[in-house]
């Protein structure tokens, strides 16, 4: 966010009159800091060969040196030979070896000390346990009484925890512990009375110490029967007497425990007495505490951390039926001195004021503080406004030598804590450690601090300022932190410049300036895609990044695979390749599916997208195809396992199958099977050897086939089908051949195949003649002619017959017909169809029926029918008598056929016939029929001319084909609104008289666009209508035209798109002609003499693709253009324009259509027809005595739904004209020919369009109304849609058409 003006942002540091938290930079003389060392206790195993490292590393300025004490004496570390000084972290740590470790147990403390003081650490204990082992002792047997308990003492040595002790044989057997002999906390093997089995020799104590087990001297115990007083049989059973429980751990009534709040109490009673006493545990006054487990049959209770809670007065109740026994345990809860909330934190004073630590420990017992400074104690002093308050120690007043490091020290009996205050006393002027003019630079968007690290006392008071000027800086984008960093959320552009940082004490001011450039981010515009690629071919994925240009040079591009990135190297082949950061993988491989993450990064920021490659391939081949026998032993079920498809569905499985008696070793597909079975029932031929497999197919194509199954073999069987597709000819007389497709050999079932043939006359004979051949064809003689049959034939084998065959008809052979002397068969219809009647359906279309002929004068199959049609004449032409012949072939038995193609108004007969194979029959009676009157087609031409304020003049040709008698013509015209192109307004005008050719349309709009639709009529109605565009003008100066024949003449030509202005002067030409070839066009002309040095442009349009080509600047007085590069056969619109801009401003425009190869004599012969259509046109312009300008103005173009867009007119010709037409030419036209109108060169150009004299037709183009066809080969349907061909004589001719048109007033 940029604000008017410069900014400027003040944070005040507020200052407390006593201290404040000191966080003094390093650059700054300072007192020293521990910052790490070891803590104690360190406990140096005896079978760990590592060295023993004791830490202290502190900071300050300047470098504290180190000194150490043990057990409060000085001591210097060795310096062993092996440490090197660059081995240890600081000068304050040393490292013992593991030698003679013991000689190095105690307490140390280490010193950091520089001129401003002294910091101290806690004692660092360092215990050093010797290597456990019991002393050499010679062990007495113990003799016991049975029933009396004992107690085997174990005294394990002193060593290191974790500590088990373990009661075994010298055999290694654990002694076996029960209610009764349990081994107690302190090592010792407890009996609650003596039994005879206890007696033995090698009771053996086990001490464990991790990874060090020692042994105590085995011990003998002797049990001495117990016998009563009283005995006095021999038989009598001895029992042992009942013993009061008594207490063998703890000793007497109550034990006091103290323990360390969160260690874990144990408390331990174990009975003697007989029977063997149960333990019962109480606290009291309440119950025992959740936590409180028992152990070791119930004579262990152990919570496992203590809490404050816990503490009280526990009892243990040993009972039996002699009695009981109980201890009282005191159990109290200490706890070691912790820091009440945090340690005392270090203080910058300013000098004067009064200095307070607080020293807030807890503990129990309360823990007794001592406080020093710079390691050595304080003591209170009065006197010089130093006290010592117990926890608190305050400096009235103080002063620079009260600096120092004050260490409080609290402990108990449970430990201590220590902590050191520096304490520093002093003014000073704001001193930045920020380095000047420091450089910043962050992506538009994110958020940016700018550093101001500032040291002074007092603290001073920081401000931020840009470009230079001390207004404030306002605005929730801009934060100040703590440290005095200005922060800039959401940077923008306007953000980059210099900013001051200013800090400010009592004591002076400082001041550094900061540099801030906000960068454009990275962004991928052009990211990778989720795509499908397939196997083997090329991946493509795309990603284009934008980025601050500043950062070009560390821009990079980096690919990552599934989170790991793709490494490229340009020295060793490698399938991946990266070009403008579009990333090509070659010959992809299902490996290469993944996500794939596109990073653009540079290092500022970076942008990632990420897309999924998803490997398409073919399926994998089916596992474990197994074949399952069904009832019948040629039925088989084949499963399978599908394979992967490798991310593209399976469309279907193919099972194939192999044979080994006739084709071994090649493989068929025998079966197809949908994608989501994978399971199928097959029927299979008898007698083969088979083995099957399967492959899959998806859309990638057929995968590799599964494994072949073991070989399966059917039982040979008859056949189970008869030869198919019988094929029944008769190619001579009182013959039939009869075929058909054998059985493969797969199909045969077993040996010994052959065919039974069967044939009888149809509906004549009762019996079936039979013959069995072994071949695939058989031919019945002494046939009659062309009389049905029926004919079936069934297969069989060694093992039997087929299945019942089915029955078809077939003829035998035709009649012989000698003709004149040849000696060839010749059979055709003998009779014609009758009745034929006609009724057509609309102008160009009929239906016609017949009666079909009787089937013995078919002498053959009936192949069909043809109609054939004559256009007699014309209507419109009466006189003229036609020959157009045409026809059409109709397949099959048929009574109806429909006939297109007709010409509208026209008078016709027609005839129908049959034909069989041999040829065609005699022709019906002719039928005569009528066509009726038709619309007209579109006008070839319309165009507007002479526009004025109120009024346009239309002018077009008539129709082509008019399809009718000529009425007249319906204009309907359109104001447009020339910035929406809508229509305001609709008007409709019937023009009567077929030859008018012109309008002259009044009651317009001045200066506004219309939109003319005109359309040629019939009696019938109206034909499509051609459009086109004007413009009505505002006054303008009127142009004389010369009272010449030969006139200048502007024939401007709309295109679309374009606004209409009002015609600019051009220069004005003469004699515009054009010669056309097929590959070129030279256009021609004549300049006046005041302006043989005037410029124009010619440019032209292929009216197929729309394109315009401008030419060069071309002088008037050159009199002509080539245009090169033509294609033949294409309609062009060529103009000459003023200026080398398309708009509707152009001199002249036609439309031309170059030749094609080998026409171009006609076409020179063909348009001197147009010198009629010139005369016509000079008689005309003698009446205009109102025309004072030939065709100025303009059209403009535009599109309209539902109309044609004017200026794509191309060549158009007539329908047809008639050879007689082109051979005795009207002697009238003739005569016209031989006139000179206008002035034209030698040459065979043409005038072109537009211009009132030089006026001809286009190239002449003949074609035919029906397109020939040979005969029989076209058909229609049953229904009458058309699948046959045309056939008969064309009727050639041409006739010119006019091009333009003379602006002529009626």
């Amino acid at each position: 966010m940029r604000l008017a003006g410069s900014f400027q942002f003040v944070l005040l540091l507020v200052l407390s009159s006593k201290a404040t938290g000191l966080n003094i930079p390093l650059e700054v003389e300072q007192l020293p800091t521990i910052i790490s060392h070891t803590s104690g206790p360190v406990i140096a195993l005896p079978y760990d060969n590592d060295n023993i490292t004791i830490q202290c590393e502190a900071r300050g300025n300047p470098p504290p040196e180190y000194r150490w004490t043990k057990d409060d004496l000085d001591f210097i570390p060795p310096k062993p030979t092996t440490i090197k000084r660059a081995q240890l972290d600081t000068d304050g740590t040393f490292v013992l070896q593991n030698k003679s470790l013991g000689r190095f147990q105690g307490k140390y403390r280490c010193y950091a000390s520089n001129k401003l003081g002294t910091a101290m650490t806690e004692a660092i204990e360092l215990i050093v346990p010797i290597m456990p082992k019991f002393p050499k002792e010679k062990m007495e047997p113990i003799i016991i009484q049975e029933g009396e308990p004992f107690v085997l003492k174990c005294n394990p040595p002193e060593g290191f925890s974790p500590r088990k002790i373990h009661w075994m044989s010298i055999g290694l057997q654990h002694i076996e512990q029960d209610e009764r002999v349990s081994t107690g906390t302190d090592g010792s093997l407890y009996f609650s009375h003596a039994l005879q089995k206890d007696s033995r020799q090698d009771y053996c104590c086990f001490a464990d110490f991790r990874r060090i087990i020692v042994q105590k001297t085995a011990m003998a115990v002797e049990v001495i029967p117990w016998t009563p007083e009283y005995e006095s049989a021999d038989d009598r059973v001895a029992t042992l007497p009942v013993r009061t429980p008594s207490l063998l751990l703890p000793s007497g009534v109550q034990t006091e425990r103290v323990l360390v709040k969160g260690a874990q109490l144990q408390l331990e009673c174990i009975p003697g007495g007989y029977p063997t006493p149960k333990i019962e545990w109480m606290k009291m006054g309440e119950d025992l505490p959740t936590q409180a487990k028992l152990d070791n049959f119930g004579k262990l209770l152990t919570i496992a951390a203590i809490e404050e809670s816990d503490g009280g007065t526990y009892s243990c109740l040993a009972k039996n039926p002699a009695g009981q026994a109980i201890h009282y345990f005191d159990v109290i809860v200490e706890e070691p001195p912790q820091w009440l909330n945090e340690p005392p934190e270090s203080q910058l004073n300013v000098i004067g004021s009064d200095v307070h630590i607080k020293c807030s420990v807890s503990g129990s017992p309360p823990p007794d503080i001592v406080w020093r400074k710079n390691g050595h104690v304080f003591e209170d002093d009065p006197l010089n406004n130093k006290r010592v308050l117990d926890d608190t120690l305050i400096l009235h007043n103080a002063l620079p030598e009260d600096s120092g490091v004050y260490q409080c020290e609290a402990s108990n009996r449970h430990g201590g804590v220590l902590a050191n205050i520096n304490i520093m006393v002093m003014n000073l002027a704001p001193l930045i450690l920020t380095k000047d003019y420091q450089e910043y630079t962050v992506i538009r968007s994110q958020n940016m601090s700018m550093n101001c690290r500032v040291f002074g006392s007092p603290l001073p008071t920081i401000s931020w300022a840009k470009d230079e000027t001390p207004e404030a800086i306002e605005g929730e984008r801009f934060i100040m932190l703590h440290d005095g960093s200005l922060q800039i959320s959401s940077t923008e552009k306007e953000d980059s410049g210099e900013y001051v940082c200013v800090a400010d004490n009592s004591e002076g001011k400082s001041s550094i300036t900061a540099v801030l450039a906000v960068k454009e981010p990275t962004q991928i515009v052009n990211g990778p895609q989720d795509m499908q690629v397939i196997s083997g071919t090329t991946a493509h994925l795309t990603c284009q990044a934008q980025y601050d240009e500043s950062l070009k040079d560390s821009f990079q591009t980096v690919w990552i695979k599934d989170g790991e990135k793709i490494q490229l190297s340009l020295e060793e082949p490698s399938r991946y390749f990266l070009s403008d950061g579009m990333l090509q993988i070659m010959n992809v491989k299902l490996s290469d599916e993944g996500m794939y993450t596109c990073m653009a990064r540079t290092h500022l920021d970076v942008d990632n997208v990420t897309a999924l490659l998803t490997v398409l391939d073919v399926p994998d081949a089916p596992q474990n195809v197994l074949i399952t026998k069904l009832n019948n032993p040629r039925n088989i079920s084949l499963s399978w396992i599908p394979g992967s498809d490798h991310n593209s569905s399976v469309i279907e499985f193919i099972v194939e199958y192999e044979e080994s008696q006739w084709e071994p070793g090649k493989w068929k597909e025998l079966h197809k099977v949908p994608g989501n079975q994978a399971t199928v029932e097959l029927a299979l031929h008898g007698h083969l050897n088979y083995q099957f497999r399967v492959y899959a197919v998806n859309a990638i194509g057929p995968g590799p086939p599964s494994e072949p199954t073991e070989r399966y073999k059917t039982p040979p069987a008859a056949p189970d089908r008869n030869p198919e597709n019988i094929k029944i000819h008769g190619h001579v007389p009182h013959q039939m051949d009869i075929g058909w497709e054998p059985l493969l050999p797969v199909e045969q079932n077993g040996p010994g195949l052959e065919y039974k043939v069967s044939y009888r006359k149809l509906d004549v004979d009762d019996t079936w003649s039979e013959h069995l051949v072994k071949r695939h064809s058989f031919v019945v003689s002494n046939t009659s002619t062309f009389i049905p049959y029926e004919i079936k034939i069934r297969s069989r084998n060694s093992h039997g017959w087929g299945p019942q065959p089915k029955i078809v008809t077939g003829y035998s052979g035709e009649d012989v017909v000698f003709r004149h002397c040849l000696r060839e068969n010749v059979s055709v219809p003998t009779a014609a169809p009758r009745d034929i009647a006609v009724e057509v359906m609309n102008t160009t279309v009929l239906r016609v029926s017949w009666n079909p002929i009787p089937p013995a004068t078919v002498r053959g199959h009936l192949r069909g029918y043809h109609v054939h049609w004559l256009r007699k004449r014309s209507f419109l032409y009466p006189d003229k008598i036609l020959d157009e012949h045409q026809s059409l072939s109709f397949p099959g038995k048929r009574t109806h056929a429909i006939v297109p193609g007709l010409e509208p108004f026209s008078e016709y007969t027609l005839t129908v016939n049959v034909f069989n194979k041999k040829g065609n029959g005699p022709s019906s009676d002719p039928v005569t029929f009528n066509t009726p009157e038709g619309v007209p087609e579109q006008v070839p031409i319309l165009t507007t001319s002479n526009a004025r304020r109120d009024s346009v003049l239309l002018v077009w040709g008539p129709p082509l084909v008019a399809n009718g008698i000529l009425t007249g013509y319906h204009l309907q015209y359109h104001l447009i609104n020339e910035t929406t192109m809508e229509v305001l307004a609709t008007r409709e005008l019937n023009i009567s008289g077929a030859d008018t050719t012109h309008w002259q349309l009044k009651g317009l709009k001045e200066g506004s666009l219309y939109l003319f639709h005109l359309s040629a009529c019939t009696r019938v109605g109206c034909g499509p209508p051609l459009a086109q565009e004007s413009s009505t003008v505002t006054p303008a100066p009127v142009v004389s035209v010369e009272s010449s024949h030969i006139c200048s003449v502007s024939f401007p030509r709309s295109i679309p798109g374009t606004t209409a202005r009002p015609p600019s002067l051009a220069p004005s030409l003469l004699n515009i002609s054009s010669y056309v070839s097929d590959t070129y066009a030279k256009i021609s002309w004549t300049a006046r003499v005041e302006q043989q040095d005037s410029q124009l442009y010619v440019a032209y349009m292929n009216n197929r693709d729309g394109n315009w080509r401008i030419s060069e600047a071309v002088n008037t007085s050159q009199s002509f253009h080539v245009i090169g590069g033509l294609k033949p056969g294409t309609v062009y619109t060529v103009r000459l324009m003023a200026k080398a801009l398309l708009d509707n401003a152009s001199i002249f425009e036609d439309v031309i259509q170059t030749q094609v190869t080998g026409v171009a004599g006609h076409q020179r012969s063909s348009s001197t027809r147009g010198w009629f259509i010139g005369t016509m046109c000079a008689v005309a312009l003698l009446t205009l005595v109102v025309l004072t300008v030939c065709f100025l103005g303009r059209n403009k173009g535009g599109k309209y739904a539902g109309t044609p867009p004017p200026g794509r007119q191309e060549m158009l010709a007539m329908d047809k004209v008639k050879e007689k037409e082109d051979r005795h030419p009207d002697e009238e036209s003739q005569a016209m020919n031989d006139d000179t109108f206008c002035e034209y060169s030698d040459s065979d150009e043409k005038p072109l369009k537009g211009s009132s004299c030089s006026l001809n037709g286009d190239d002449a183009v003949s074609r035919d109304s029906l397109v020939d066809y040979a005969d029989g080969g076209g058909e229609f349907s049953e229904d009458g849609s058309f699948i046959g061909e045309y056939s008969g004589h064309k009727g050639e001719g041409s006739v010119g058409e006019p091009n333009g048109f003379g602006p002529v007033i009626a």
